[in-house]
């Protein structure tokens, strides 16, 4: 007890008889401002076709309320805020603070489910067992033409150029409107588009699409990466088909990306696109 008594005497002799600061509070600490961060707009869209409301995402160029100008706009499937939208319009974002790309508007229109709205229908009875939503492409393609494009023209300034992006089975469904219904948009991106769906049947089909189309300018970039048989073997069956029925007004390609997987290939091979859809014309005499 008398070791325990000289050690507060001595605690208290070293503090010079001084009160003890209190160390501070939460409610001491200054305030510190908060605000959201905001990136675009999202719209609860009532579609009449789907029978339900749908999320459509609005991301718009810095300046946008101020230029007075008309913009390009690309429709990304896939594209809910917990989906692509925010990844793909930070790429537009990107080329508009470095000056490597136009200024593009970016609508996401989301995916409730994927099966049923990308993926063409199917006779494949194994496909039909494990997704019996599947199959009702065309009539997700009636909501985006009918519903979303004329939302969005409406509401915007747009220039009337327009495009189409997706991945894995929402690159399925840019192909298959683009043999469809080419006239939708100017420019379609299938990033390792699901080709293998149904046997591969709409790539044998393409051929018999392409005699049906007009000479009209539009373009297809199309993107792989190393992903095994199945999907390389109906892109091969594609990119044949549209050497085989060239036509002078359409412009496409097939960009191989090895080093990427399926997982891997979204982020950059969409930067590429947009550098190659939007880029910023040369100065004159350059």
């Amino acid at each position: 007890m008398r070791r325990l008594a000289l050690v507060l005497s001595l605690g208290l002799s070293m503090a010079g008889g001084a009160p003890a600061l209190a160390a501070p509070t939460v409610d001491d600490a200054p305030a510190v401002a908060e605000t959201p961060i905001v990136i675009g707009r999202s719209y609860a869209l009532p579609s009449t076709i789907l029978g339900q409301t749908r999320e459509i995402n609005v991301w718009l160029p810095p300046g946008y309320a101020e230029s007075g100008q008309t913009y390009p706009v690309l429709y990304v499937l896939d594209g809910g805020q917990d989906q692509d939208f925010h990844h793909i319009s930070g790429i537009a974002q990107l080329g508009t603070i470095v000056g490597t790309t136009r200024d593009v508007i970016v609508v996401g229109v989301a995916s409730v489910d994927r099966r049923n709205e990308l993926a063409l229908p199917t006779d494949d009875a194994e496909l039909i067992a494990r997704y019996p939503t599947q199959g009702h492409s065309e009539r997700f393609r009636r909501f985006i033409g009918e519903e979303v494009q004329p939302f969005i023209e409406g509401r915007l300034r747009t220039s009337g150029e327009t495009a189409l992006m997706g991945e894995s089975l929402a690159g399925l469904f840019v192909v298959e409107t683009f043999l469809k219904e080419p006239q939708m948009f100017d420019a379609y991106v299938a990033v390792s588009p699901s080709l293998w769906w149904d046997g591969g049947k709409l790539a044998r089909q393409s051929g018999a699409h392409l005699r049906d189309h007009s000479n009209a300018s539009r373009t297809l970039m199309l993107m792989l990466g190393d992903e095994g048989e199945m999907m390389q073997a109906p892109m091969d069956v594609l990119t044949a088909n549209l050497r085989d029925h060239a036509l002078p007004g359409v412009k496409w390609d097939f960009t191989p990306r090895p080093a990427e997987s399926h997982a891997t290939i979204y982020h950059g091979a969409a930067l590429d696109a947009f550098r190659r859809l939007y880029a910023v014309p040369a100065a004159p005499g350059t």
